[in-house]
């Protein structure tokens, strides 16, 4: 019997297949644009590592509402594919035939019916060992980088924004928001109960988070043009941070919990490695009734890797044992992972307490929507 994962939890590293489901509403008279650039992505696709197979499928009751569903070995392989400039390029012309679309991820936890020879058990497949346990929230993060010299200017503008309505509709609400710099990055985290996409288009639409979006341009490293949905839409693709992990004790928050973050500067291509790394490490904290962090969130995009956690009370004078990653032996392993070019690499126990104080980022808003709002 599958047994329930005690802790909230939400991992892109459980090692189960992964099955992608897109659906997409198009524009009249759009099908035959579409075909056509379906078939272009699909064979682009085909030949990108991890990928699997590929459906497509055309609704009974509405034809302009279609479905494209693939599959991939992992999640690791889909969400470095999608976090490409080649993916951006790729299913750039689809926007051109689809009015809206929705994209849904799930782990592959069981599947009967495959087919095998008579007499002979199904062959395996990697599915995820057990279900884990929700809190109805989705977590994501945006980031990009303004112009050095301009930091101050930037934390101004986005500590002093007007907070956008909660509510979105009867089955979405803003949770919380918090924002983060390390130097001149920005990481803009938001938790959504319900749906994410539909949030993030309630968001765009407030007059106060355009304007504050308007003052940020002439800051931003990569330029953009709002009034362009095209540029908009580039930039915001570009900046995604996914969250790639979550754990969290259950129960009752704890009142006396604060919000930090950790920017980790990975090695080329280390990325992915220095996030599970800290996955794991969060799990072990979590798990330890000792340790004062009671949720942590992984976000990651190629060599970008952010941790954010809310631990029992200040943080003390060892960040490293209230993080769970104390121990020479964890040092030397964070320390492969690390690019020593941007910052000193801890190889002691004292060096990656002093790293972390370094990598810690300075929290310029943490907004927590009222529970009735």
């Amino acid at each position: 019997m599958t047994t329930l994962s005690e802790r909230i939890s939400q991992s892109a590293f459980d090692g189960a297949r992964l099955r992608v489901v897109l659906l997409l509403d198009l524009y009249d008279g759009a099908q035959n644009q579409f075909l056509e650039v379906y078939e272009h992505m699909r064979r682009r696709v085909s030949s990108v590592p991890g990928h699997i197979r590929d459906e497509l499928c055309q609704s009974i009751e509405n034809p302009s509402q279609w479905l494209i569903t693939s599959e991939w070995e992992s999640a690791t392989p889909f969400l470095a594919w999608l976090n490409s400039e080649e993916h951006v390029a790729t299913v750039q012309p689809l926007h051109g035939c689809v009015r809206d679309t929705r994209s849904l991820r799930f782990s592959v936890l069981r599947e009967t019916g495959r087919d095998s020879a008579p007499g002979t058990d199904p062959a395996p497949v990697p599915t995820a060992s057990a279900p884990r346990r929700g809190d109805g929230v989705v977590r994501h993060a945006l980031t990009f980088t303004v112009k050095p010299g301009s930091e101050a200017a930037v934390a101004k503008l986005l500590a002093g924004y007007a907070s956008p309505p909660a509510r979105v509709d009867d089955k979405t609400r803003l949770r919380r928001t918090s924002l983060f710099m390390h130097g001149n990055r920005v990481v803009r985290a938001v938790e959504v109960e319900g749906d994410l996409l539909a949030a993030l288009r309630h968001v765009a639409r407030q007059p106060g988070v355009r304007a504050l979006e308007e003052a940020l341009n002439p800051y931003l490293e990569q330029d953009r043009d709002l009034g362009d949905p095209g540029s908009a839409r580039m930039f915001f693709t570009r900046a995604a941070l996914p969250a790639v992990h979550h754990v969290a004790a259950g129960g009752p928050e704890p009142q006396d919990t604060g919000r930090y973050a950790l920017f980790y500067p990975a090695k080329d291509g280390c990325g992915t490695a220095l996030a599970r790394l800290l996955a794991r490490q969060d799990e072990a904290a979590v798990d330890d009734p000792a340790s004062p962090v009671t949720a942590s969130t992984v976000f990651q995009r190629d060599d970008v890797v952010v941790r954010m956690v809310d631990v029992r009370g200040p943080l003390d004078a060892r960040p490293a044992l209230a993080l769970g990653v104390e121990g020479s032996h964890k040092a030397a392993v964070l320390a492969r992972l690390l690019d020593s070019a941007k910052d000193g690499v801890p190889t002691t126990e004292d060096e990656l307490t002093r790293f972390l104080w370094r990598s810690e980022m300075r929290l310029i808003t943490d907004r927590l929507a009222p529970a009735q709002a």
